[in-house]
């Protein structure tokens, strides 16, 4: 008998993580590096990845995979071992956390995960969500949660939207972190710059949003393990004289409660994150609307946990346990 043939009850878990390289996170906030915590303080092997080592020969998924572990450990937080390419059948779980933008590399890796998920991989979150669910997109979904939008690439239409609502923010369909975001005033100043940079001269869509000044308290996170939501959101609050309350781009983390507003949210995107089987994504919230339904690798984990002795990536462990259980 192998290993391969041991019940996964009587075995720890194997679990791949494909991300960025792990040499360049921010140790104090990654919320990647939680959930590797998370899944090592359960006794299961960890398996590290970067989208790169991902490849297929003959109709099955491999990746260049070096044995992983984590430490709470600010000046020395990881170990991997040496490099082997194996299956990626061969791994329970793989929690897919490349960051945006979701490019044609990042699509091509979501492609080669697909294929260990007809094997019976779990990957973490879904592959076909991850196609589905463009993060600007999938929010619109649900018009009566979020403030008046236009998606366009027409020089003329983003005008008149401009010209409707005064105030309003411009940005790329595929960015993170607050990048390509620009505030754009009721006399439209550089308007015209901001369209063809975005839209590169007419031919990629751009989003474009009534401007919300609640803004100045944060745009919130919302974090949903297996369509449940965490009792507490992170308002990401900008610096002085910024638009975006990204942390990337300088904002400020304060942990608050949940408000009714907040459960209403959630109420309306639920079913359709759970038929989807989304089991850890993020919403922006801004004042009483959603901006924004993150899938591909949301973040804000550490943030909460710190603030609120949550254990946020625990509760997705257990998830990813009870997921697996019902097979």
């Amino acid at each position: 008998m192998t290993a391969d043939d041991i019940p996964m009850s009587n075995r720890p878990l194997r679990v791949g993580v494909v991300m960025d390289s792990i040499t360049e996170l921010t140790y104090k906030k990654d919320t990647s590096l939680a959930m590797l915590w998370s899944a090592q303080d359960r006794g299961w092997e960890l398996t590290y990845m970067e989208q790169e080592d991902l490849f297929l020969k003959d109709g099955r998924a491999y990746a260049r995979q070096r044995p992983l572990k984590v430490h709470r450990n600010p000046e020395h937080w990881f170990d991997l071992g040496d490099e082997q390419s194996r299956p990626l059948a061969e791994l329970d779980v793989v929690l897919m956390r490349k960051d945006p933008p979701v490019d044609g590399h990042f699509l091509n890796a979501v492609h080669l995960l697909a294929f260990a998920e007809r094997e019976g991989v779990l990957v973490v979150n879904p592959t076909r969500a991850l196609f589905e669910c463009n993060e600007k997109l999938f929010a619109q979904q649900f018009p009566q949660c979020c403030a008046p939008t236009l998606v366009s690439c027409r020089d003329a239409e983003i005008r008149a939207f401009q010209a409707e609502h005064g105030d309003v923010i411009l940005k790329p369909l595929d960015g993170m972190g607050g990048s390509g975001i620009f505030h754009i005033g009721p006399e439209g100043r550089n308007l015209g710059a901001v369209i063809e940079t975005l839209t590169e001269r007419g031919q990629r869509q751009i989003m474009a949003q009534r401007y919300l000044p609640e803004i100045k308290d944060g745009d919130t996170r919302i974090l949903l393990v297996d369509g449940e939501p965490v009792p507490y959101g992170l308002a990401r609050i900008p610096s002085a004289g910024e638009t975006r309350g990204n942390l990337a781009a300088g904002g400020r983390g304060v942990s608050r409660e949940l408000t009714d507003r907040d459960y209403w949210l959630v109420e309306q995107v639920q079913p359709m994150i759970r038929d989807k089987g989304l089991m850890f994504v993020g919403l922006d919230v801004i004042g009483d609307y959603i901006t924004e339904i993150n899938v591909t690798s949301p973040t804000c984990v550490r943030e909460i946990d710190d603030q609120r002795g949550t254990d946020i990536a625990g509760q997705l462990m257990d998830s990813i346990e009870r997921r697996l259980a019902s097979r």
